[in-house]
C-alpha cells in the first residue's frame, strides 16, 4: 500500500490526488492520510504541496464535476473529520472512473467514502448557513467591523466571498479564534487570510463607544420583546445552538 502523507489543507490533499494519478498507482491500494498513524508494511510518500498541482486538480474537478460538486469536495475538506482526505480522494477515483457527469459526482451513496465524503459537505454547509445568519459584526475604536466566530470546521474562507459581496465598501474583518485565522476586506479591495495571533496583528478588539451603546439598546430590546409565558428553551437551543452564542450580542453581558 502507498500512503501519501499530508498537511491538513486542500493545497496538500489535491497535489497528493494529483500524484496519485501521476505516479499511476493503484487507486484500490493507495491511502491520502493526515495523520501520522503507522500503517504496517505501507511505503510512505510525504507530499510537499505544490500551488501548481493543486491548480491543474482544480480546475480538471470544476470542468468534470461541475461548480456544485466541485465546491462540495471542497467543503469536505474543509471539515474536522481528519479521515475527509481519503474519502474525498476516494470519491474522486469513483467519479472519474465511472464518468459522472457534472452534478452526478455523489450518486453512488452505497458506496461508504461518497456517503462519507457527501456527509461530511453537508455538515460543512449546514455550519457555514447558520454562521451567515448568527455571525455579529462590532465597530472598533478604529472604525473596522469585527466579527469573531468559534466554528467546528474551517469555514471562514466560504464565508468571505458572502460577506465581502454585501459589505464591498466596508473595512471589516472575520476572526477565527479556535484557529488564529482572519479574514481581512479592506474597503473595495479582495479579501485575503492572515495566519497568526493577535500580537501579530497588532489588533486592539476594543468597541467604539457608540457600538457599546448600540449594543446596549439591542439588548434591551431583545429583552423587552421577549414573552415570559411563552419561553421554550429547547426549541431555542434546537433553532440556535448554545455554542453560537459566546459571539452573538444578544446573549452577551456588557463589555
Amino acid at each position: 500500500m502507498t500512503v501519501y502523507r499530508c498537511e491538513d489543507s486542500l493545497e496538500s490533499v489535491f497535489t497528493a490526488i494529483y500524484l496519485a494519478y501521476e505516479e499511476k498507482r493503484d487507486h484500490m491500494d493507495t491511502c491520502i492520510s493526515l495523520t501520522k498513524d503507522p500503517i504496517l508494511f505501507a511505503e510512505d510518500v510525504y507530499v510537499m504541496p505544490d500551488q501548481e498541482k493543486m491548480n491543474k486538480v482544480m480546475r480538471s474537478l470544476y470542468r468534470i464535476f461541475g461548480e456544485k460538486d466541485y465546491m462540495s469536495l471542497c467543503m469536505a475538506l474543509a471539515s474536522q473529520d481528519m479521515g475527509k482526505a481519503q474519502a474525498v480522494y476516494r470519491t474522486v477515483v469513483n467519479g472519474l472512473s465511472a464518468r459522472c457527469e457534472a452534478g452526478h459526482l455523489f450518486d453512488n451513496l452505497s458506496n461508504d467514502e461518497v456517503h462519507r465524503a457527501f456527509a461530511l459537505a453537508r455538515g460543512v454547509g449546514r455550519e457555514i448557513g447558520h454562521l451567515r445568519e448568527f455571525i455579529r459584526f462590532e465597530e472598533l475604536k478604529n472604525g473596522l467591523l469585527c466579527a469573531k466566530i468559534n466554528p467546528k470546521n474551517n469555514v471562514i474562507g466560504f464565508l468571505m466571498p458572502h460577506f465581502s459581496d454585501r459589505l464591498p465598501q466596508e473595512n471589516f474583518m472575520i476572526c477565527d479564534e479556535q484557529r488564529g485565522i482572519f479574514a481581512i476586506h479592506p474597503a473595495g479591495q479582495q479579501w485575503y487570510l492572515f495566519y497568526g495571533g493577535e500580537q501579530e496583528l497588532e489588533l486592539s478588539f476594543a468597541l467604539s463607544a457608540e457600538e457599546q451603546e448600540y449594543q446596549e439598546l439591542f439588548r434591551y430590546f431583545c429583552h423587552k420583546i421577549a414573552i415570559e409565558e411563552r419561553k421554550n428553551l429547547k426549541l431555542q437551543q434546537g433553532m440556535l445552538p448554545l455554542r453560537y452564542r459566546k459571539n452573538m450580542t444578544e446573549f452577551l453581558h456588557n463589555k
